[in-house]
């Protein structure tokens, strides 16, 4: 007997619910695993935590949220006629949008009829011998099924920090996992932010606007590039629409999984003033791209070094205070070896006077005692 998961769950009479497949998880995957099970004429079920679809997209509701991947690329390929119909609104697409996109699949392809919400998965034993997985859910109900897939994701657990006296905080408290659905005004309030991954790079500029005064709480600082958001012309998207089977091949076969315009040069082998010209260029563009200006960027910390301190350069123009500046420049890992983020006027925020960058390296986050 191999067994994934186990956790206590309430008794139940209920009888044992039998597919082909059961998946668990109701988000980009899921509903795409859904679909082609359903091809290959295999009964299946999704077993979804929350209480609506959208995985990532229904739990991360932070201001600013939003995709890194351009919103024409995050998208399935799987229906020529979805790529077509669907008219996105923006170069990067806001949380809000992603999430009605993946409401009108499910309606489109009537996928709701397979989609159980409101189950958290307790345990999915497999038994050799009948060569079938049980799962049972905390509510006690029983499922069977030859195939069990996790749609769960790699981000789906929420990691609260365990800092002394956040049980006692007086405070509100908030989560960029876990965000209520209602949404949360800021305006006059004192905030911190703790974290400056890729959801604090998104909401920290965002919750600046409302705070009146907003602390950074930041560990480690990471490299962005700016997104260069924009509304999408109809004729940009007919454009890519006409070059969708190329655009998903490029992707298919890329070492990012995204269609990236890679140069086949080597920083190595250019000047510094190719350098300048490259980087400046994809600065401009905005976006992930960055990454692949130069063949060697991934190969070579000597390589890495010249997009390091280009955007370490840009920071320096950016931000007015230079003890500022020098903190949030990443000096302890090359550029790419982290999640690289894209921005919003990001580094611009920390030139309002209400903004306080605190480096917790240097003055670690402590509980105060009366």
């Amino acid at each position: 007997m191999t067994q994934i998961q186990e956790t206590p769950v309430h008794s139940s009479t209920a009888t044992t619910h039998t597919y082909d497949a059961i998946i668990v998880g109701a988000g980009f995957a899921g509903l795409y695993m859904l679909y082609r099970l359903r091809q290959l004429g295999l009964s299946s079920r999704v077993l979804e935590a929350g209480d609506g679809i959208g995985g990532t997209w229904y739990w991360n509701r932070y201001p600013g949220a939003r995709c890194d991947v351009e919103s024409m690329e995050y998208s399935y390929s799987f229906s020529q006629k979805l790529q077509e119909e669907w008219q996105w609104s923006e170069r990067y697409a806001g949380q809000p949008e992603i999430l009605r996109y993946i409401h009108h699949v499910a309606d489109r392809f009537e996928l709701w009829s397979d989609i159980q919400l409101s189950t958290r998965v307790a345990s999915a034993t497999f038994d050799e011998a009948a060569g079938r997985w049980a799962i049972a859910t905390e509510a006690g109900e029983q499922f069977t099924a030859a195939y069990c897939i996790m749609a769960t994701g790699c981000l789906s657990v929420a990691r609260v920090p365990s800092f002394e006296g956040l049980d006692s905080f007086e405070g509100n408290t908030y989560h960029t996992g876990n965000w209520p659905h209602e949404g949360v005004d800021f305006t006059g309030q004192r905030v911190a932010v703790i974290g400056t991954g890729s959801s604090g790079i998104q909401s920290i500029p965002v919750i600046a606007e409302q705070a009146a005064h907003l602390y950074v709480f930041q560990r480690t600082p990471n490299f962005s590039i700016p997104a260069r958001n924009m509304p999408l012309t109809p004729e940009y998207q007919q454009q890519v629409k006409a070059n969708y089977d190329q655009i998903r091949w490029t992707a298919r076969n890329s070492a990012f999984g995204v269609c990236f315009d890679p140069n086949d040069q080597a920083a190595l082998e250019t000047t510094h003033e190719a350098h300048e010209r490259e980087y400046r260029r994809r600065w401009e563009k905005g976006g992930l791209s960055f990454l692949v200006a130069f063949n060697d960027l991934l190969l070579s910390k000597e390589a890495n070094e010249t997009a390091a301190e280009f955007v370490r350069a840009r920071i320096r123009e950016t931000v007015r205070n230079p003890s500022i500046a020098e903190t949030l420049m990443p000096f302890d890992h090359p550029i790419g070896t982290k999640r690289i983020c894209a921005d919003t006027n990001y580094y611009e925020t920390f030139n309002r006077e209400h903004v306080t960058l605190i480096d917790v390296r240097a003055t670690p986050i402590a509980a105060t005692h009366p």
